[in-house]
């Protein structure tokens, strides 16, 4: 076995590496999300932590890594006796591949075993094995759906469970989740994202000297593993001894109420959903005050605990660009300190206060009500002003006047917004538009048509579009398993093929015909599986006219919108996108392939019009892409998303490139307006047995139902 990087060795990335050590210090923290390029040492430094971590004790003999002091009473393995013998091992690092099956994650059972012999046989998966260790998923934005739900099941109540036909198995799965991504191949879903307590982002050194000691102690690992290792030793054992006492501080250390208020303004400031987000800065404080060897939390401790813990759970919207926005950050901790200044100034006036009181009182002791002299020298004639919101007061109407103000602003901006837009449309109208090159912006997206491709697919790429054969869905058939069982077994199917088995044995009065006192037994090659069809995840590609014709203001701004609509919708179905503008004299790949759909949304953003229409050349360069596509993915079936008037200025015939696009599901946008339409979209829908759909009937609202992507109708084909 190969000697790992050791964790000290790392050069930099000292965000990361305080992520990971307060994890290990605290796994009620919840785990850590790196985000980074590739090539940042991002899966090193998460494999490295390893072997820093404390061992374990396990009962022996546990698949499932029970603690011999509190074993669980539910474990499949037991239960265990209370002199069960234990066995102290290391603690677990185990890689949830991508392409890792449910089966493989959640663990399986022997089905063939359970019908033909009723044995129920269980073999754990990954989440047993990582139970009380890591769970390390590389390229976590990557991993399919299904297996997303069980990670957040998992993560959710430390338990997985197992339901199939019957037979239920529960076993514990409490482990420390780290997972690391490349941004540039799209987000996780937002409801993974917030299980992650700590989210880092990581890039590679920008000085030149940390890049060659970089290249320069990866060259001496490589060199010499064991040797590299050696040298580091002693660091690495510093770090996992300062780890084990932190462990054991940690119970100690004490969160003051003044910063568990701190933090609950930080989180207000900062406009975080929920209350996931306090309560994972409380324990990452805390950790924090541990592992630096202190009994209390500091405000300190807090700051930098908000700067690990909130900048990813602030997004509104699932294609707002993610990271952290150190501004506003910095200014919820500011505000968080004013209002605990203020609030210390209040508690300090009202002691004084107090105090003041007391001492009138015990001067004036034929005064037992407390109401002071009438010249409201005492300490109840001023409440009065002060609390009614005078004009000197501090009170209540200080506190209205200082809140009704921001909302005036806005409504006066909306206005002069209104009467600009209002000029805008009017110049519109008249026809004005924009010079070549011109960039206009998009307005606010709304829900789709729900695209579909006809027929059904593979199933190689679970989603929620188009239909397609999955491994869950609505059961349509069944069919003989090739190989191990892989899904859910048919059992009519099985018990047809046992009776069909032994109908023939008898028939043919040559050979044993399987019973047991005319009971009929079913044999591992009478197995049938369940067929499925679910929905699947479609390459929508995404073809925009971006031609002068298109460069009116107004009508790129519907376009922009149309597209920014889709492309949410490609988002929430789990689809990959691809972008390809065409002006002038060519067309340009503007986005290739992806699953980032922030980036489409930047792209769409810059996108600038102007020049005449090369549809031909966009429709070529469509074909090239999938093309491509289809021999990188084979099973993933592609949806061309055309978005024109129809206007072909340059270039030749755009009926010309149909027959490269010949067997792919394709819609055109139709963007033409105006009381006088050509119709020239309609012909080119028709050409490519496209649906035509105009741009006013796209939105959902105006026309309900879903469109499957497939031969026009006949009044489009009489349009054509």
């Amino acid at each position: 076995m190969t000697t790992p990087y050791p964790f000290s060795a790392v050069v930099g990335l000292d965000d990361l590496r305080l992520a990971l050590l307060l994890t290990a210090v605290s796994p009620a923290v919840g785990g850590v999300l790196v985000r980074g390029e590739k090539g940042t040492a991002k899966s090193t430094v998460v494999r490295a932590l390893a072997a820093l971590l404390p061992g374990i004790d396990t009962v022996r003999g546990c698949r499932f890594a029970c603690d011999p002091a509190a074993p669980d009473p539910a474990c499949p393995d037991g239960p265990h006796a209370a002199d069960e013998k234990a066995q102290h091992r290391p603690a677990t690092l185990v890689e949830l591949p991508v392409g890792a099956t449910e089966d493989r994650v959640v663990g399986t059972l022997d089905l063939q075993r359970a019908l033909s012999d009723g044995v129920k046989a269980y073999e754990p998966g990954l989440l047993a094995a990582a139970h009380r260790g890591v769970l390390y998923v590389d390229e976590v934005n990557l991993l399919p759906d299904h297996l997303v739900d069980l990670l957040l099941d998992a993560a959710a109540m430390g338990r997985a469970h197992v339901e199939r036909d019957g037979v239920s198995v529960k076993h514990a799965a409490r482990f420390l989740l780290v997972g690391t991504m490349n941004p540039e191949e799209g987000e996780p879903r937002p409801q993974l994202v917030d299980r992650f307590g700590l989210v880092v982002n990581v890039a590679a050194p920008r000085d030149a000297v940390q890049r060659a000691e970089v290249v320069r102690r990866r060259l001496a690992y490589e060199a010499d593993p064991d040797g590299f290792a050696v040298r580091f030793a002693g660091d690495e054992n510093a770090y996992a001894g300062r780890i084990a006492a932190a462990r054991a501080q940690l119970p100690a250390v004490v969160l003051p109420d003044e910063e568990l208020d701190r933090i609950a303004r930080v989180c207000l400031a900062y406009g975080v959903d929920g209350m996931r987000a306090d309560i994972v800065v409380a324990r990452c404080a805390v950790a924090l005050a541990a592992w630096h060897g202190r009994d209390r939390v500091t405000a300190e401790d807090v700051a930098d605990a908000a700067r690990l813990a909130l900048p990813h759970r602030r997004r509104t919207d699932p294609l707002d660009p993610p990271g952290t926005d150190e501004e506003k950050l910095d200014d919820a901790l500011a505000e968080a300190e004013r209002q605990a200044a203020e609030d210390e100034a209040e508690r300090q006036a009202a002691e004084e206060k107090a105090e003041r009181q007391a001492a009138e009182e015990k001067d004036n002791p034929e005064d037992p009500e407390g109401d002071g002299p009438p010249d409201g020298g005492g300490g109840g004639a001023p409440q009065g002003p002060r609390d009614g919101g005078g004009p000197q007061g501090a009170g209540s109407d200080h506190e209205g006047t200082r809140n009704s103000t921001p909302p005036e602003q806005p409504e006066q901006n909306g206005a002069e917004q209104n009467r600009a837009g209002q000029n805008g449309a009017e110049q519109d109208g008249a026809g004005r538009q924009e010079k070549a090159g011109a960039v206009a912006g998009a307005g606010p997206a709304y829900r789709t048509r729900t695209l579909k491709i006809a027929g059904r697919g593979e199933g190689g790429h679970a989603g929620r579009r188009s239909p397609a054969y999955a491994r869950r869905g609505r059961v349509v058939g069944s069919r003989t398993p090739a190989g191990k069982l892989a899904g859910a077994p048919h059992l009519p199917a099985t018990l047809r093929a046992a009776l069909d088995r032994t109908a023939l044995g008898r028939s043919a009065s040559h050979g044993p015909v399987d019973t047991a006192d005319g009971v009929i037994r079913v044999l591992p090659r009478d197995v049938r599986e369940s067929v499925h069809v679910g929905r699947e995840a479609n390459l929508v590609l995404f073809v925009v006219d971006a031609s002068g014709s298109m460069a009116a203001r107004k009508r790129m701004t519907l376009v922009k919108t149309a597209v920014l609509s889709l492309l949410r919708d490609a988002y929430q179905r789990r689809d990959r996108i691809g972008m390809i503008t065409f002006r002038g004299a060519d067309a340009d790949l503007v986005l290739p392939p992806t699953s980032s759909h922030e980036v489409g949304v930047m792209r769409l953003a810059a996108l600038r019009t102007g020049g005449r229409t090369p549809i031909a050349a966009g429709l070529r360069t469509a074909a090239r892409t999938i093309a491509t596509e289809r021999r990188r993915d084979p099973r993933r079936r592609p949806l061309l998303v055309l978005v024109t008037d129809g206007r072909a200025t340059s270039g030749p015939d755009p009926l010309r490139m149909v027959p490269a696009l010949h067997g792919v599901s394709a819609v055109v946008v139709d963007c033409e307006s105006g009381p006088i339409r050509l119709g020239l979209a309609g012909r080119l829908a028709g050409a490519l047995k496209a649906e035509l759909m105009p741009l006013e009937q796209l939105q959902a609202s105006v026309l309900q139902g879903s469109a499957p992507v497939g031969p026009v109708d006949r009044a489009h084909r009489r349009a054509a």
